[in-house]
Formats: C-alpha cells, structure tokens, sequence
C-alpha cells in the first residue's frame, strides 16, 4: 500500500552553487517539485518526509557539517530502493544512503533525498562451519556478535560506536576499531556485496578468477562497464606505477584514500599470484558514492581465549608512550590504544563532579595524572599465562625506563578501561563554551615505525599555529586520533583549521601515510586529495566514479568532487550565539544554547541492546526519537528562531514530545547533555505562549489536589477506580482508559506518624526522611515500612512534612512553581541537614529534586545551600549503604531465610545514584538470591504512562525487558522496584505487586 508524503513545508533546492559544477554534469538544477515525491511516496511502501523535523533531524550526522536534505525516505525493502533508484536516475535526484549517522566526515550530510536504511537490518544467513553470515546493511556490529555468540564466532571490527553502528556504515567507511591489529579492517573480512547499482540494476560483487573477470566486463549492462573500465585503467603500466608511487606505504593497513584501486591492482587480474579480484575491495571505503549495498557477506573468527587483562602503560610524555607501543607489540596484544591527557583530566574531572556518570566510573583506575596512557589488551587461557606476559613486557620498560605505572587489570576493570576508551569522542564535547573539537586531521595513520617522529613534527605545526589539540590514537596501528578544539563559530576559527590541515596533507605525504584511517574522506578531506594521491591518481578515481554512477545521483560531493571542507559547517562564522534568559541556571554552560551544543552527534543514544538512555529511541527506532535529534531540533530553533520567545515552535514541542525525562542521558551520554532539564524549560516558556493544556495543570497540581482529597479518601478511591467515574474522568483529563488510576492511601504517612511516635526515641543517629507527596498519598506503606525499619535498627527518623519535591511541577514544566517550592525546602533544611543527619526519600524522582534539579533552580543567594543540600541528600538505599559501610547495619539483623528477588533500578537511581547499591542493599540478608533486571525505563516515567497518546508506547517499552521478566518469575520471586511508578507499571502489565526496598528489608528483619 502506498503511503501518503508527510510534511507542509515548501521543498528548498538541493543543489547549492558550491556543489555546482560537479554535480549533474555542472546544471544547476532546481529542486524536484513538491509533486515529484508525491509521485515517489505513491511508487513505494515506505514513508517520504520531507517536514522541517526530519530535514532537520537528517541535516547534521556527528561531523562538523550541516546542510538540510530536501527529504527523507524509508524504503521498505529491495523493490522499494530499486524503484528510489530508478526514480532518482530519471529525475536527477541526488541520494544520500544513511545508517546510524554516526560518521565524522560529513559523509551522509548533504542537500539531497537522505535513504534511511534502518528496516535492513536482517541477519539473513549463518554459515557456522565455514566461519561467514550474510546480513543486511542496518544490522548493528553489537547485535551481530550477540546472535553469533552461541556460535562461537564473531564479527573482528570493532568501533567505538559499535553498540549502535550498522554493518553499512562500516563497509562505506571501511571502518577498523581498536582491534585492528589482529582483526583488520572491515574490507579485510568482507567477502561479498550485493548491490544496487545507479540505474537500478543490481550485481554481486564477490571474488572472481581472471575468466570470470573477463566475463563480467564482457557484459552488455552497467555491472559490465564498471568491470571494463577498471580492466582499461589498471592495465596501463604507467598508471599502475603512479599508483604504487603516490599511494600510502603497503605496511599502513589503515588506508581509504580515494577508492582502494592500489588493491585491486595487487589481484591475480593485474599481478599473477595475487588474490581473486574482488570489486567489493573498492564497495569498501566508498561511503555510499558506487552503489547501495542491500547485502552483506562478512568472515568470522573464532572468540578469543576467555580470559582478557589489560596493562595501563602511564607516561609523562607522548612521544614515548608511542615508543614504548613498538616494544608492546612484541608481546603479542590484541589492542594497543592511546589515551591522552585532556581525556585524562575530563575524566577525572568528571569522577569528581559527577561519580555516577558513566566516564566518571571509567577513569578511578588511572593513577596520578598522565600526559599519556597505553592501553596494552592481552588475551589467555589463564591469567597466570596474561600474568607471564604482562610481567615480561612491564620488565622490559622498566628496563629502558619509559614509564612511571602499569597496572595490570582483569575483569569489571577492563570493562570500564574500554568504557572511557569508547567515549573520548563525546568526552571531546563536553567542555563548555564555543571552543569545541573540530575532527579535521583525526585520522591521520602512518607506519607505526614512523609514528613518534610524525608525532613530534606534528606538534611543532599545531605548538607554532597556536591550536589546542589532544590525541588518542590506535597506536598498535599507527593511527593517531588528533582533535582540535576550536571555536569554528568564528570565520577565524575555520581559517585556522583549514591552515593545519594543509600542512597536515604535506606532513602525511612526506611519511607515505594515510590521511583518512577509517573516518573516510567524506567532504571534509576528500577536497585534498589530488595532493595526497597526486592528480593522475585523483582523476582515475573520478573516472571510476563515472564508470559506477554517470549521472552523479550516488551521494555526490563526497571523496570526488568535493566541495571545499570549510563550507556548510554546522555554524555559520562570525554569527553572535543569541543570549536567553531562562528559569534554571545555565551558566556552567555558558548559556542554554551552548548546553544543547554539547551533543556532537555521536549517537550513544541511539544504542538498542543495553542501558538507559534513551527509552522512546530503544522501542521506535525512529531518529526523531534519539537524545540527539533534540537536541540537534532544540540547536536549530534556538539559534535561528525569529520569535521574542525562541521556545515558542510547534517544531520543538514535537521532538520533546516522546522524550520521558529519564535521565539516562545525564548519564550515559559521554558529553553529559542534559535533555530532562532541557524539556522541562522549554515547556515552561512554550507555557508562556500557550495556555498549559487542563492535564499538565492537574499533573502539576497533583499534590495538593491528592492532599484535599485526602480528606475523602474513599469517595475518592471509588471515583477513581470505578466506571463510568473512572473512564469519564480519564477522559476529561486526557488519561489512557486501560491505565489503573493510583489511589490515596489510608492513613497518608503523615496522619499515620502523626498517630504512631517513636515512643522509645532510643535511636542516636538521626535520619531526616522528606516526606515526598508521593509515598505520602499513594504509597503510604511503604514510608510506614521504611519509619519502622530505620526505627528497628536504632535511628532518630524526623519526617519532614508536609513534603511537596516539585517534581511533577519540573516535568510538567511549571519551572516557576518548582522554583518557588524549591526555595521553600532549602530555606527549611538548610539548618537542618547534615552529613551527619543526612536527608532522605522514599521515592527516587523526589529526592532527585534536592540531588540534582535545586541548586539550578533557586536564586544565586540559595545556590551554596542548595548544593550543601545536595551533598546531604540521600536515595534510600544510598542512606542504608553508607550506614553498612559505617558498620551501623550489618546482615545480623535480617532473617537467614533464602528468598529469591529480582529488582528494576528506577531511572534516576541509574543516572545520579548506582543499580550497585540497590544490589547491594538488597542482599543484606545472607540468603537473600538479588539479581537486577536488564531493563532500561519501565515506560511509565511519572505521568507519561497515563497519557492517552503515549500509553502505547509506554507499554512498548516496558515489554522489551521489564514485564517479560516479571512474568517469568513464580510467585515466590520478591519483585523489587524503588520507583512508585515502576511499581505501577508492573502492576497494570503483569498483576504482580513489586516492592520497594524499604519493604523487602522490613519484611526481612528478625523479630
């Protein structure tokens, strides 16, 4: 069935006067009317966008580049992208193949129709005992080597952004990783491609003997051409000597300058004895500029040995931490990969300002402060065998005195090593203000012999240009990861850039390097070529261009003709960053605009298999829902906004919408972006311009609309719960019918210790507990459990009351009243609270408030204390973990009983708090089986599972993990769960009752 073209806005032309000459034979054409991909939306099954959204969201990948596509279209399947590609052909339409848009060059970044590849993503065929599958092109490099685990084999390249890179996007880039060394690249354990050529033919391209060869280019159809042409080319001798002449050194393995003819030179075609041709060497590493690849046929290899070490090699100098990798490589690694010292300091600058974040967790192995550390990965059937060998390397350097530590590491170590190593690109981001990283010469690869010389005249340039730079580098691989951190906001700024890397080209050549590793050419160096490679070799390349795409249409502008590398950034030069005022404090980011600008584009929020972030991306899979379409929507509008109140855009309001305030990119995105705190202003001033809709006023109001209904509790538990009440109600306020309403408890917590003192006042140590509206009025059993738990175990508890957090007035965007109330708690415990008397909550949202949201929200006056406050607030299993710690609860007060119990770790447990501790806190008593659920969000996320619109999708979300496993559990299980709402959520999805911690520990006491 054909579907419908989405989107009001006007089609703006996609050809640009600076891609003029080289695109369509040099005619500027016009853009494709609106018509036109109507026409396209009625020929295919799939979805053609072409509103300001997906424009936008489609305008940027995690490059320094930025040009809207006139659309976006989502094929189906192979007939739907054969008919986009005859379609393209015949209008003249450039296509822009795209998978998890996770590439640094720009390459998937330009003005044409942008093909969203993301429903081929099958892993079609598993070949076990002669070690290949077959997949389609948007199956992710993690999810592979899951489904091949059972197998015993894997997939070798590995990239930092492995968890959410597509197998497409590797061979366009031809894509490495930190395991280079003993794996290879993508085009080394690529054995076939199935594609789609320029005018909708299709091919394989696979290995072929020198008959086949010739069969092929005897062929009357544009498979056969693309063979002739390359037979024609590499047949001349004096172009094959330019290419072995020009082309980088055959011992640098990282190599994708231009198309990879100096490789197919090397086969049995053109040099007797070599390897099969196989034109899928050169599919490798062109980016999508040859064909569309709808089928892939990888090598595997066997999993490594089981046991995996790794020796952190610390040194105060960079140069001879490179040294000291040629001496590493002696003993065998699997890995040896630079980190430098601005990631380093970041690192641990962010251990120390925010402990749970992810790269803050990654950096307390790292001893001192190093200019520079190796990480040296060593793989065994023992650790006493890694042991030998580490022990033996260490010695050596010791003995040449490189180095001043290398500790030697197993287990959740190496894991958290690998941790920051995979977020040096966001880690890059994270600093604050307009001088950011500009990935311009981050590629660079030389012989790992040359690779300390390269380094030193390296920084001579950048030391005599006067740029900040860092580096981390493949150094096993001779590849070197340098980043300049520039303000190209400024026409400065990208001038200085553009006069590096000219010096860098010169600097690469010199060696024989390579200029681009594995980040590909894209439009950010592909303008360099002609002197990288030298001009014949250039123009034999756009020669084969032509042979494969005549007519230009295969995302034009990358590796050849290419536009210049400093137009189409993501900020225009010189262009004032406008200055908003705002509720909360962003001055730690200089400004609101500056917060948002902290996403780079890298994409962890769009990994799928593991973690938090982000909920509404894990269950859609659609772009517009990942952390970083907002924030690349939110960047847009912002910036450009004409409007008095730049908040006031429908466009903004959309893209927030499916965002559930989780927090989990606080956390796990390695450039911290804050996107919760981000929804919550935005609504307030797009509240501002619109009347707040009757839901987000009850929302808001919850509190004291729950606390006078208090008063008539039961009338109001009938109300709520009963038909036709219930669903007139649900109605009314715009709430799911199949969605439970909560009830008031009877007694609230606070009637109910109002009525039961601590008669005794035995306890010494004094426990502040807030009194938070939530477990006051919904969930009164189990503050009731909690006072009587902490009571038992000889503590002063002093509830706060009556306790408003402000958290449905945060996530309802009503920053004001938040502010006001959270004025009001500061000002009242400010005296109050203490290390020693510490403030606690039962529900985790609520004391995030004082954790995480007031010290941004209260007037410069407060903020000390509020931070002070901060410091002093406690989740509830946090408070009983530092009591273990003090030895002041021990496992001699619970039961011996063996019990079995499963937890879900609220949302802001895993981003300000630890799912450890919850662990932790849980198997105080001995027998007590605790494992965590894998899930992510429930999908409730406070008020966003009552909503009619988002019900769905809230239960979609809790199905991928939560309630599966809660139905798999017999009722003897304990189901834990802190979060008031999670309870809900696997109330209304499975029947089962789960318990807050505070009850499992009650329950479990000795009597």
């Amino acid at each position: 069935m054909a579907l419908p073209i989405s989107g009001k806005t006007a089609l703006k032309p996609w050809k640009k006067d600076i891609m003029g000459s080289h695109l369509l034979g040099g005619v500027a054409q016009p853009a494709p009317a609106s018509r036109d991909l109507e026409e396209l939306a009625r020929l295919i099954r799939g979805r053609v966008s072409t509103d300001s959204i997906s424009r936008t969201v489609f305008a940027t990948d995690a490059s320094a580049y930025r040009e809207p596509p006139i659309g976006v279209v989502v094929p189906e399947d192979k007939v739907d992208l054969v008919t986009i590609v005859r379609f393209a052909a015949e209008h003249g339409l450039a296509l822009i193949p795209r998978g998890a848009g996770t590439s640094l060059a720009g390459q998937v970044v330009g003005s044409g129709l942008v093909v969203d590849m993301r429903r081929f993503d099958r892993i079609l065929e598993v070949n076990a005992a002669e070690h290949w599958v077959r997949v389609e092109p948007s199956v992710i490099r993690n999810s592979l080597n899951e489904a091949l685990l059972p197998h015993g084999l894997l997939f070798g390249p590995e990239t930092s952004t492995a968890n959410r890179a597509v197998i497409g996007g590797m061979i366009g880039n031809n894509s490495c990783g930190a395991h280079s060394i003993v794996w290879g690249s993508t085009r080394d354990n690529l054995l076939s491609v199935n594609a789609i050529l320029s005018d909708g033919s299709e091919a394989v391209f696979k290995a072929l003997s020198p008959e086949e060869f010739h069969r092929k280019r005897a062929l009357p159809t544009r498979e056969g051409d693309i063979y002739q042409t390359i037979f024609k080319e590499l047949s001349d001798p004096v172009r094959r000597q330019r290419i072995i002449e020009e082309y980088p050194k055959p011992s640098i393995k990282r190599r994708n300058n231009g198309y990879a003819i100096d490789l197919l030179l090397r086969s049995n075609v053109f040099t007797p004895g070599g390897p099969d041709f196989n034109m899928a060497t050169v599919v490798a590493g062109s980016e999508g500029t040859l064909c569309l690849v709808t089928e892939a046929r990888l090598a595997l290899v066997p999993l490594p040995p089981p046991v995996t070490g790794c020796v952190a090699m610390h040194f105060d100098d960079t140069i001879e931490s490179l040294k000291a990798t040629l001496i590493a490589r002696k003993y065998d690694p699997t890995s040896c990969e630079l980190i430098g010292e601005f990631h380093v300091q970041q690192a641990i600058a962010n251990n120390r300002e925010n402990p749970h974040n992810v790269i803050g967790q990654s950096s307390r192995w790292i001893e001192g402060a190093p200019k520079s550390i190796i990480v040296v990965e060593l793989v065994g059937d023992s650790r006493e065998e890694i042991e030998t060998r580490a022990g033996a390397m260490v010695a050596e350097l010791r003995e040449r005195r490189m180095g001043y530590a290398w500790p030697l590491f197993f287990g959740e170590d190496v894991d958290r090593i690998w941790t920051l190593r995979r977020s040096l690109g966001g880690i890059n981001s994270s600093r604050p203000g307009d001088v950011k990283p500009f990935e311009v010469i981050e590629d660079c690869a030389v012989d790992i012999e040359d690779q300390p010389e390269y380094v030193r005249r390296l920084e001579e340039i950048l030391h005599r240009e006067g740029v900040q730079f860092t580096h981390s580098a493949h150094a096993g691989d001779g590849e070197l990861h340098t980043i300049l951190f520039v303000n190209y906001k400024t026409s400065q700024g990208v001038a200085l850039v553009r006069r590096v890397l000219e010096q860098v080209v010169e600097l690469i050549k010199s060696f024989r390097g390579s200029l681009c590793g594995e980040h590909g050419d894209g439009r950010l160096r592909a303008e360099f070529l002609p002197r990288l490679i030298g001009q014949d070799n250039y123009d034999l390349c756009c020669r084969i261009k032509a042979a494969f795409d005549p007519a230009g249409i295969l995302n034009p502008g990358k590796i050849v003709h290419a536009p210049r590398m400093d137009v189409s950034l993501r900020y225009k030069p010189d262009a004032p960053t406008p200055d908003i005022a705002t509720v909360f404090d962003w001055s730690r980011d200089l400004g609101i605009i500056r917060a948002v600008e902290r996403c780079s584009g890298i994409g962890e929020c769009k990994k799928v298999t593991s973690g938090l972030m982000c909920p509404s991306y894990m269950a859609t899979r659609e772009e517009k829902d990942s952390t970083r379409a907002r924030a690349n929507v939110l960047r847009e509008f912002l910036t450009n906004s004409p409007k008095e109140n730049r908040f006031d855009h429908a466009e903004i309001k959309e893209i927030l919408d499916l965002c559930l305030s989780c927090k989990g990119c606080k956390s796990e995105c390695p450039a911290t972006v804050d996107m919760a705190k981000l929804k919550a202003e935005f609504l307030q001033h797009y509240h501002d311009a619109h009347r707040p809709p009757l839901r987000a006023q009850l929302i808001s109001s919850f509190a004291p609309m729950m606390r006078a209904a208090s008063h008539v509790a039961p009338i109001f538990n009938y109300l709520a719960t009963q038909e036709p009440f219930s669903g007139l109600f649900k109605s009314i306020a715009g709430f799911a019918r199949d969605r439970s309403m909560p009830e008031i408890s009877r007694p609230t917590l606070t009637r109910w210790a109002r009525r039961h003192p601590d008669s005794a006042s035995l306890g010494v140590r004094r426990v502040h507990l807030f009194c938070d509206e939530f477990t006051d009025l919904n969930d009164a059993h189990v503050g009731i459990a909690a006072m009587q738990l902490l009571r038992h175990l000889g503590y002063d508890v002093r509830l706060v009351r009556p306790g408003q957090s402000g958290r449905a007035m945060i996530s309802q965007g009503f920053l004001r009243r938040a502010k006001a109330c959270a004025e009001r708690n500061v000002m009242a415990l400010r005296d109050e609270v203490s290390k020693e008397a510490p403030l606690i909550a039962i529900e985790p949202s609520a004391i995030a408030c004082f954790k995480d949201e007031y010290a941004d929200l209260v007037d410069a006056e407060l903020r000390q204390d509020a931070r002070s406050l901060a410091a002093h607030s406690l989740m509830f299993e946090e408070f009983i973990a530092r009591e273990m710690d003090r030895g002041a609860i021990s496992a001699d007060a619970f039961t011996d009983e063996a019990r079995r119990v499963r937890v879900h770790v609220h949302c802001h447990q895993k981003s300000l708090s630890s799912p450890q501790i919850v662990r932790r806190v849980l198997s105080l008593p001995r027998n007590y089986d605790v494992a965590e659920i894998p899930s992510g969000c429930c999908g409730m996320a406070g008020a966003f599972g009552y909503e009619k619109e988002h019900y769905a999708l809230s239960m979609r979300i809790g199905e991928q993990v939560l309630l599966p496993a809660v139905r798999a559990e017999d009722e003897t299980t304990i189901i834990a769960a802190s979060g008031t709402s999670c309870r809900h959520q696997i109330k209304d999805g499975t029947g089962r009752r789960a318990r807050h911690t505070a009850e499992v520990l009650y329950e479990a006491l000795k009597r």
